[in-house]
């Protein structure tokens, strides 16, 4: 650990570039593994912060628009898909501002998480304001955590604390399912 932590300081900005483009494309250890180097001194944690919740933040954005602009001609051609959409816009016309602040956590859904948001008639507006606080909470959480407790983390993804974040995932994609079904089963209507 001490020889990545060295070659960390060692490469400075070029560590929260590459923070920030982590944070942009998924979720995951990185913003923890920041906090916990910006606790051992190598990092600045406030550098860690706006990398992360900026990445966090921008990231949802890009999705977001991407499927506002494309997602519509996508799914039209593709009538299973727009089924799909059409559950999604119920369930989340009901849990939307919960989905927003949520899908950042389980693995493998943050990257995904805004393009159901971008082909739904939520305003931009109402998108930014939600993604932004949820942002906020997530790279102070996260970025936090890492600098509160790094090193318990350090022993605990030593330990295998992988198979946490696969649990989260189950739990979400689960959820998820029991929310498509309620809708085809026209229970959320």
């Amino acid at each position: 650990m001490e020889s990545l932590l060295t070659l960390i300081g060692d490469y400075g900005t070029a560590v929260y570039i590459i923070l920030f483009l982590y944070c942009a494309l998924k979720s995951g250890a990185l913003p923890l593994f920041g906090g916990y180097a910006a606790q051992q001194g190598v990092l600045d944690p406030v550098l860690v912060s706006v990398a992360a919740l900026a990445g966090g933040y921008l990231g949802d954005e890009l999705r977001f628009s991407v499927a506002r602009r494309y997602g519509t001609a996508w799914t039209s051609t593709r009538p299973r898909l727009a089924l799909w959409m059409s559950r999604c816009e119920v369930l989340l016309e009901r849990y939307g501002v919960a989905y927003i602040f949520l899908y950042r956590y389980p693995k493998g859904l943050r990257t995904i998480g805004a393009l159901p948001v971008g082909m739904t008639d939520i305003s931009w507006r109402r998108f930014t304001v939600l993604n932004a606080a949820s942002a906020i909470v997530w790279a102070t959480l996260l970025v936090g955590v890492g600098y509160v407790f790094g090193e318990v983390i350090e022993t605990a993804v030593a330990k295998g604390w992988g198979l946490a974040s696969v649990i989260l995932l189950v739990v979400s994609v689960a959820l998820i399912w029991l929310g498509f079904r309620r809708v085809a089963q026209g229970a959320l209507s």
